[in-house]
C-alpha cells in the first residue's frame, strides 16, 4: 500500500509558519540574505518612514484648513457637505492618481475616507 501522506517527506512533521515568520523562514531555507540585501531593505524602509511620516505631517495640515473651512460654512448657515465639489475632487484626485500610476480606485477610496471625515467634523462644528 502506498502511503503518501505528508509525515513521508522529511521535516514534514513540524509546523509551517505563516506571515513574516514564513518568509523569514523561507528566505533561510533559500539562503539568508546578505549584509547588502539587508541594507537596500532598511534604506528602503527608512524611506518609507520618511513617506508615511509626511503623510501624516501634510494631513494635519489639510485637516487644519478644513477646519476654517468648517468654521466658515458655520458662521454663514452652509451646509457640512459640497457633493458638487466632492464629485470635482474626486475626478480630479482619480487623474492625478492615474498620472502618478496609483490605482484611481485606491485614490478614491482614500479621499472618500478624508471627506467622510471632514464633514464629521464639519457636522460637529455646526452644532457647537
Amino acid at each position: 500500500m502506498n502511503d503518501s501522506t505528508n509525515s513521508d517527506r522529511p521535516g514534514a512533521d513540524r509546523p509551517v509558519p505563516s506571515g513574516d515568520a514564513g518568509q523569514a523562514a523561507a528566505a533561510a531555507g533559500a539562503g539568508a540574505p546578505d549584509d547588502a540585501v539587508r541594507a537596500e531593505l532598511s534604506r528602503l524602509r527608512d524611506s518609507i518612514d520618511n513617506i508615511d511620516a509626511a503623510v501624516i505631517h501634510m494631513l494635519a495640515e489639510r485637516f487644519k484648513c478644513t477646519q476654517q473651512v468648517g468654521h466658515l460654512k458655520a458662521a454663514h448657515k452652509m451646509p457640512p457637505a459640497d457633493p458638487a465639489r466632492e464629485a470635482r475632487q474626486i475626478a480630479r484626485l482619480r487623474l492625478l492618481a492615474e498620472n502618478a500610476k496609483l490605482d484611481p480606485a485606491f485614490a478614491e477610496k482614500f479621499l472618500n475616507f478624508i471627506v467622510a471625515e471632514v464633514i464629521r467634523h464639519h457636522e460637529t462644528i455646526a452644532r457647537a
